[in-house]
């Protein structure tokens, strides 16, 4: 028995196909097939049952999978043991983004972790939070950076900043006299949301006193991006809620309509997670410091209250 074979064996259980799972492997779909089935020789028993389509995992199979991811993983391990005592950061790190944070995030640390860390091939996806959490478990990402808290037994959640809420109220709104909003000044129904997936949207529905049942509406809209939102409100179709770093680009005609929350503001915790086998932590640790550092310089809010991201029902 071998890590390659026990590699392969959890690329056949993801993909479900042996030739997929070869391209994904880099090698050809008889060199993957031989090893298996080493491997099933050796251990007398049928891991995938190849006479489905998709291939199914055994019973016996799901049980070698779970233990060969494992088994992986700790050998994984071992070179992460070697490379923190060599003082060593560099290799693959893939890093999943939440959609509501990477365009506002990314442009602000990239270039600045690349130049400092030239060996760490950092590869970026943007995913939603229920990705996010899924590939960092499945070992397909390497840290993923979402609103908290989320409260999963096998994440570690590492706080980056905290983002306060900004309201956007056009003037034709009924809050358009107001200079500072307050959660009771918010009815959901007449509040542009992002569309469902989205925990942004999760928490502004959380930090409406009464949400309402959002069927009831004559007309809903919800929309993937801020700036759909933001263009809806200037005609009139309600205000909407928007993260701070957001905020920082729109033009001076825009940000007249931006009122702030009274103290202590709404906020979302946006943290670096990641599985608390503590892979690559050198080079976790290393992202981690670095967007700290630059966040820090242009979120200098300091009295808010953490909205969580998690449904109330």
């Amino acid at each position: 028995m071998t890590i390659t074979q026990l590699q392969y064996v959890l690329a056949v259980a993801e993909h479900k196909n042996f030739t997929l799972a070869a391209e994904k492997s880099f090698v050809t779909q008889p060199t993957l097939s031989m090893q298996v089935q080493k491997l099933e020789d050796e251990l007398d028993i049928l891991i995938f049952d190849r006479g489905k389509k998709p291939i199914t995992i055994t019973e016996v199979g799901k049980k070698i999978v779970a233990q060969a991811k494992n088994i992986v993983a700790e050998a994984e391990r071992i070179k992460d043991i070697v490379d923190q005592d060599k003082g060593f950061i560099g290799g693959d790190y893939t890093l999943g983004i939440i959609p509501t944070v990477m365009p506002t995030l990314l442009p602000m640390f990239l270039n600045t972790f690349i130049k400092k860390y030239p060996k760490v091939n950092l590869i970026i996806k943007e995913q939603p939070t229920e990705a996010l959490i899924r590939n960092i478990l499945d070992g397909h990402l390497d840290a993923g950076i979402a609103a908290t808290p989320l409260e999963i037994e096998f994440i570690k959640e590492r706080p980056l900043y905290y983002e306060p809420f900004m309201g956007y109220v056009p003037n034709s709104h009924r809050l358009t006299g107001q200079q500072q909003l307050g959660t009771e000044d918010l009815d959901v129904s007449d509040i542009l949301l992002l569309q469902d997936g989205h925990c942004f949207r999760d928490g502004v529905i959380n930090l409406c006193k009464s949400p309402k049942n959002l069927q009831d509406e004559h007309f809903k809209i919800e929309s993937g991006s801020f700036e759909t939102l933001v263009s809806l409100a200037d005609e009139g179709m309600g205000m909407t809620l928007l993260p701070y770093l957001n905020t920082l680009d729109l033009d001076d005609r825009k940000r007249k309509f931006l009122r702030p929350f009274k103290n202590p503001s709404p906020a979302r915790e946006i943290s670096l997670i990641y599985h608390k086998s503590e892979l690559k932590i050198q080079i976790t640790e290393a992202l981690k410091d670095v967007i700290s550092s630059i966040v820090k310089g242009a979120i200098a809010f300091q009295d808010v209250k953490i909205i969580s991201p998690l449904a109330k029902n």
